[in-house]
């Protein structure tokens, strides 16, 4: 059945006016001038078909007309308030579904989200692989990190980071380019590859070569020792991105979230 289209602002406008019986006073309620009342209410009455005020001698009364609706309509404003209550109570839980990389997740999105919920135990996480084209409606999803040259079509914010990194087991390893999807190089003797910079990474830790990764997926094995540095970082133009569409990077807990992330 098709829905009547609903004079919202003229029925607000018309609570205002019946609870107070005074054209003043809803103004003063509602922030507008009395002519503005006026004028809202006589919109409504030929849009009803119906009229709702009367001026006597001792003020403004209602009519039958516009008594027999104020309790259903008082009522629907009551109900109106609870559905805002209720869609803005995922907001307080602070519960997020987030699509990441499985290499970065691992190495380093994993770690970050245990110190963020032990500093503010109302968070909860569901984490979710990520796939090339990441679909925030069929997936539900808050917020999704990517690897690229930016946001692409949705909002975002860059994850901090050196760049990209080449790393070898302490030591040094076999003589060999470990490659990756995206990072693969053409001046190996030999060459191993690997399907994500994670794998590239236990690859160059476990002897079979070195590797070049994002800085960001290297740091912890790095300052753990389990890989060792080999010259400096260098400036990438690809890196990590926080990226949401616009109504969900609005939110309240992932603008939390995200602060959290890229401090």
């Amino acid at each position: 059945m098709k829905r009547t289209h609903l004079p919202l602002n003229g029925l607000r406008v018309l609570d205002a006016a019946a609870r107070h019986l005074s054209f003043t006073r809803a103004a003063d309620e509602l922030a507008v001038t009395p002519a503005a009342v006026g004028q809202q209410i006589r919109a409504l009455e030929d849009t009803l078909g119906v009229v709702l005020f009367r001026r006597t001698t001792r003020g403004l009364e209602l009519t039958p007309e516009g008594e027999a609706g104020l309790e259903a309509l008082r009522t629907g404003f009551l109900q109106f308030e609870d559905a805002v209550r209720a869609m803005q109570a995922g907001q307080s839980s602070k519960s997020l579904t987030i699509a990441a990389p499985r290499d970065l997740s691992a190495k380093w999105l994993m770690p970050r989200l245990a110190e963020i919920a032990a500093s503010d135990g109302e968070f909860r996480f569901s984490v979710v692989p990520a796939d090339a084209q990441i679909d925030f409606t069929e997936a539900n999803l808050d917020l999704a990190i990517r690897w690229g040259e930016g946001p692409g079509e949705h909002e975002g914010e860059a994850l901090e980071s050196d760049g990209m990194v080449t790393v070898e087991r302490p030591g040094g390893g076999a003589d060999m380019v470990i490659g990756w999807p995206g990072c693969l190089s053409e001046d190996a003797r030999a060459l191993v590859r690997v399907g994500d910079a994670g794998l590239a990474l236990d690859a160059a830790a476990s002897g079979l070569g070195r590797a070049t990764v994002p800085e960001l997926i290297a740091r912890a094995d790095i300052a753990a020792g389990r890989v060792t540095l080999i010259g400096e970082p260098k400036v990438a133009r690809y890196g990590y991105w926080l990226v949401a569409p616009l109504p969900q990077w609005r939110q309240a807990k992932v603008k939390a979230l995200v602060d959290a992330l890229a401090s």
